[in-house]
């Protein structure tokens, strides 16, 4: 039963990459999927939480395939604040993997975003590959640019996690799943294998590709309150 449901999520995968875009249209949809949803005061990410935050990761289009097993995947970037000076960090690429059994059946797309509010969040993105919920603590944000955010968990969680669906599947759960560096994605921005913490930590400078997605974070967060 086990090789069964990792045979089937292997061939998820497969059949869902061969559709992914090219990195510079993904980039492109980061920064529209940011926009969109900061653009939405009743429903988006509270200011206050962008504004404290240490890192933030987009995934735009993660694909969610189910049956019998329900897997997600996806690719996206993070960018993190620098620790002198305004504005963000050039951006690290990302992929987010998991999976959980249940009947579920079809494909959906969701775009994640993901707030890394303290150092110790922060550090887990500078490794390889970390489990959310599992190494790195995880709460699901409220939404509102005006809402208020005092709860435990709100106050405790090293990342807090936002999911907008456009397909079959209401929400993600991210518990479980795990955020590993990309570095053929890297290698593709960059020119050259680069870890993503010698990316968030090296004041490299913006490539060109992803000038829309830095001026987007810094429109909406340009400084660390």
């Amino acid at each position: 039963m086990r090789l069964m449901m990792r045979g089937i999520l292997l061939m998820g995968a497969g059949l869902l990459s061969a559709k992914e875009p090219s990195d510079v249209e993904r980039l492109k949809r980061a920064t529209v999927v940011f926009q969109e949803i900061m653009r939405a005061p009743d429903r988006g990410v509270p200011q206050q939480l962008l504004d404290k935050s240490q890192c933030v990761v987009v995934i735009p289009g993660s694909k969610k395939i189910g049956f019998i097993v329900a897997g997600k995947f996806g690719r996206g970037y993070v960018s993190c604040r620098p620790k002198s000076g305004p504005g963000w960090s050039a951006p690290a690429a990302v992929r987010v993997e998991g999976g959980s059994v249940g009947p579920q059946i079809g494909i959906a797309e969701t775009d994640i975003i993901l707030l890394v509010m303290n150092e110790r969040g922060a550090d887990r993105l500078l490794s390889s590959k970390f489990t959310l919920g599992g190494d790195a603590s995880v709460a699901a944000g409220p939404l509102g640019r005006d809402a208020t955010a005092q709860t435990d968990a709100f106050m405790t969680a090293e990342i807090l996690s936002w999911s907008r669906s456009r397909g079959l599947f209401a929400g993600v759960s991210l518990t479980g799943a795990t955020l590993r560096q990309d570095l053929d994605t890297n290698r593709a921005l960059y020119g050259k294998t680069l870890e993503n913490r010698e990316i968030l930590q090296g004041n490299l400078p913006v490539p060109k590709a992803a000038s829309g997605f830095i001026s987007t974070l810094n429109k909406y967060s340009g400084r660390k309150s």
